[in-house]
């Protein structure tokens, strides 16, 4: 049972812990210099929605019970956009208007990211990639299906990690090939 996994506090202390890591895995330097991501705003937040939806790809799968913790960290994540839009100067009236556009963008993310994942379908995660993280730009066409790539190596690494790992606030994932290497995916 989850529970368990809560008993010492209300589960906050495992959900900001795995949100942390989500965090931490979207800014590795490589996504930015090899990948193309624009390091700013929106590519650091490209970035957390692509490992939120990776997580919460995982989770589709358990129970009801086990999918309360991507609920937990998806308001951690609404949580954090809130506090960095406030801390960016956004005014109290304007932040549930610019909450609203965050939202869509995940769940526009998440419309598009879903079916080839689950197809391990490449070109069409890659064109996703292109339109969603580089805007469409011809140039970053090899850019876009490397991290297509690796998304979908990194769902199929996270298929085997036990639901207990997760809960233990933990996301384990090997770190992001750089692009022109030989190595695997994650």
């Amino acid at each position: 049972m989850i529970l368990r996994f809560f008993r010492r506090n209300d589960g906050s202390e495992t959900i900001q812990r795995l949100y942390g890591a989500i965090v931490a895995r979207s800014r590795q330097p490589v996504f930015y210099t090899d990948y193309g991501v624009s390091d700013t705003i929106e590519g650091r937040f490209e970035m957390i929605l692509a490992h939120a939806f990776l997580l919460f790809h995982r989770l589709k799968g358990e129970d009801e019970e086990r999918r309360i913790l991507g609920q937990g960290v998806f308001d951690a994540f609404c949580n954090d956009m809130d506090a960095n839009l406030r801390e960016m100067g956004v005014g109290d009236l304007t932040v549930p208007k610019k909450m609203k556009k965050v939202a869509e963008a995940f769940y526009g993310r998440v419309g598009a990211y879903e079916a080839p994942v689950e197809a391990d379908d490449i070109d069409a995660l890659a064109e996703a990639v292109l339109r969603n993280v580089h805007g469409s730009r011809s140039e970053h066409e090899v850019q876009a299906r490397a991290f297509a790539s690796y998304m979908i190596g990194a769902a199929a690494a996270l298929r085997a990690v036990p639901f207990a790992t997760l809960a233990a606030g933990e996301f384990p994932l090997a770190p992001p090939a750089a692009i022109g290497t030989t190595e695997t995916r994650p």
